[in-house]
């Protein structure tokens, strides 16, 4: 199996941040626990394509990728020479030309000085830099849920790159795409620097049955020849449970039925769209009673159909 994340994506390396997007969503969507109940591969894939996205969706993560700093796993790769050597090797007396380089990067010289203050208690490192404080990275994820979970809210665990762990409480009727921002959960911050938040992005997979429009819940129910003609009561699934629904006699497959307050967080309604569908086999009694049978009111259901 692929480890490279552009290859567990399908994407090539120049692709931009809508053509990732797209292609996560795809792949999560299609291995989701969810819907692949009982496929421990599709789990694992599940896994290392959000392990993909998290990295590659992250600006400063992907460029450190891209330039062979970290490795597919977000690990630190082992530089090609130690770093107190790039330090004092640098032209421009020492470590001077190496400030350079740095300020080039977007880091200055008294924050590079800082922070090996910081890190390595150097007393020499810091002078002009002492006392400095700089707010912590916001660190972002992808979190993929089902469906019923998205609707209805749930609260999920996720498990830090440094292994903390958050409860992250997803509320009821979130969208798709929707970035739930948690303070304070991001990378630490620099001296008195505050840490950054952390970005969750929701993923949403699709259900059987299910589809969204706004606050509405959309779903086609098949129903019998019989129950059509004459009427039923049936039980329905809703994302709350199971409610009856009567069926008005003579209703035909596109007939559109209403539960109000269905929808989602009760603000929208739940729409049933009627499907006629026949028994599988061979049946001679009704298709015996056709054969004799004529409407009472004639009617053509193709009429207006006409090109040109």
């Amino acid at each position: 199996m692929a480890t490279d994340p552009y290859q567990l994506l399908g994407v090539p390396k120049t692709a931009t941040e809508a053509e990732l997007r797209t292609a996560y969503r795809k792949l999560a969507k299609q291995h989701h626990p969810d819907l692949n109940p009982g496929k421990p591969e599709s789990a694992e894939r599940f896994k290392r394509i959000n392990a993909a996205y998290d990295l590659l969706s992250d600006k400063d993560k992907r460029a450190r990728f891209d330039r062979g700093e970290i490795d597919a796993e977000g690990n630190e790769r082992a530089p090609e020479r130690p770093f107190y050597r790039d330090f004092a090797d640098a032209p421009e007396g020492g470590s001077r030309g190496n400030h350079r380089r740095y300020e080039a990067n977007g880091m200055s010289a008294e924050e590079l000085e800082a922070i090996l203050a910081q890190a390595f208690g150097r007393a020499g490192a810091g002078r002009r830099g002492a006392g400095l404080d700089l707010p912590g990275e916001d660190m972002r994820y992808t979190l993929t849920i089902g469906f019923l979970d998205a609707a209805n809210g749930v609260t999920r665990r996720i498990t830090l790159p440094d292994d903390r762990t958050l409860d992250v409480r997803i509320p009821a009727g979130v969208a798709d795409g929707h970035v739930l921002r948690l303070k304070g959960q991001g990378g630490h911050g620099l001296g008195k620097g505050k840490p950054g938040d952390a970005l969750v992005e929701v993923a949403i997979a699709p259900h059987p049955y299910f589809t969204r429009e706004g606050d509405d819940i959309v779903m086609t129910l098949p129903v019998t020849v019989r129950e059509a003609v004459l009427g039923a009561s049936l039980d329905v699934p809703t994302i709350g449970g199971k409610v009856r629904l009567a069926i008005p006699p003579g209703s035909g497959s596109g007939t559109r039925l209403r539960l109000r307050g269905r929808g989602i967080a009760g603000r929208g309604h739940q729409y049933v769209d009627l499907k006629i569908v026949l028994p599988p086999g061979e049946e001679k009694a009704l298709a015996e009673f056709l054969r004799g049978w004529q409407p009472e009111q004639a009617f053509d259901p193709r009429a207006g159909m006409e090109v040109g």
